[in-house]
């Protein structure tokens, strides 16, 4: 076997140097996120009757109960809703918003920190401030009982049975807890787009104005086309973080009432900690992770295509 001579040597140091710095947070993935996603994987074919026994196997019991699980498909129901409740807003109302803010006008950037503001609040004062705004005796209702709309307040959050729902289909308590996600992630993808529209050429603008494209119909010509790769990322960034909805609703209605407003996330959370049915809540875990892969792999692929466009 012929020895590897010093210019191999050199080589092999430059290709393994990379992963040597990569090592350690490899590790600590590996210790924090990857081991546990394989013992979960393993628990959702087990059960635990006693938690100080060791799991017995099971097969695809698990698998089994969650199709005859009820309460399991109201919460998948659950959070189809709120996918196609939420993401159509956060895909373009924040795009109108990043173009108002783009113009060069006095005070704008006042505009774009008010826009920003809900960002940096957290999710848990977010929800206790809307949930005062809710409350029986709180604004909205009081607003509404003195223009005398509805004298008696609109059940935000409580619901009535049965239930009021909009369009015949959302739970209204569904809907409320929907507004303050709308709420919060504005001024996020707002920044998004703002990004983008900031680097659109001004001369495509004028040329488009001297064709006869001006005012808004300019931003149907030139800025819709050449934000296409935006609308794409944020539609798919939106639904993941739709999809994994918790803190808004474990603040605010803890899955009331009747399961209305309960998404996957949550029932995944009151299985595990409240049930104490840890395999059954990592197979609730497994189908959820199936979804987010799903969703992570069209990200990609939109990534990958408008990679000339766009810098993630």
């Amino acid at each position: 076997m012929n020895q590897l001579s010093a210019k191999d040597w050199m080589l092999i140091k430059q290709r393994l140097t990379p992963y040597l710095f990569l090592l350690p947070a490899l590790i600590i993935l590996g210790l924090t996120v990857f081991w546990p996603a394989l013992q979960a994987f393993y628990l959702s074919f087990t059960s635990y009757e006693d938690i100080a026994q060791p799991a017995q196997w099971i097969g695809i019991n698990n698998f089994l109960k969650l199709w005859k699980d009820k309460v399991f498909w109201q919460t998948l129901t659950n959070t189809f809703i709120y996918l196609v409740g939420v993401v159509p807003i956060l895909v373009i109302a924040p795009l109108g918003l990043a173009i108002l803010v783009n113009q060069k006008l006095r005070g704008m950037n006042w505009f774009r920190a008010a826009y920003y503001t809900p960002v940096i609040i957290s999710m848990v004062v977010a929800g206790i401030a809307w949930k005062w705004l809710y409350a029986e005796n709180g604004l909205l209702n009081q607003f509404l009982k003195a223009v005398g709309i509805f004298p008696e307040g609109i059940p935000w959050l409580t619901d009535n049975n049965p239930p009021i729902k909009i369009f015949g289909i959302v739970p209204i308590s569904l809907a409320s807890v929907m507004a303050v996600t709308v709420w919060k992630g504005l001024g996020y993808y707002m920044v998004i787009y703002l990004a983008g529209l900031q680097s659109i050429p001004a001369d495509v603008y004028e040329a488009a104005a001297i064709d006869g494209s001006d005012g808004i119909r300019k931003h149907w010509d030139i800025t819709v086309p050449l934000m296409k790769p935006y609308l794409a990322l944020v539609a798919v960034i939106s639904a993941i973080s739709a999809t994994k909805v918790f803190e808004e609703v474990y603040i605010m209605t803890q899955g009331g009432p009747l399961n209305r407003s309960k998404t996957i996330v949550y029932y995944l959370y009151e299985q595990a900690f409240s049930n104490l049915e840890i395999s059954y809540a990592c197979t609730i875990g497994l189908v959820l992770f199936l979804i987010i892969l799903g969703l992570s792999v069209l990200r990609l692929v939109i990534n990958q295509q408008g990679s000339d466009n766009i810098a993630v």
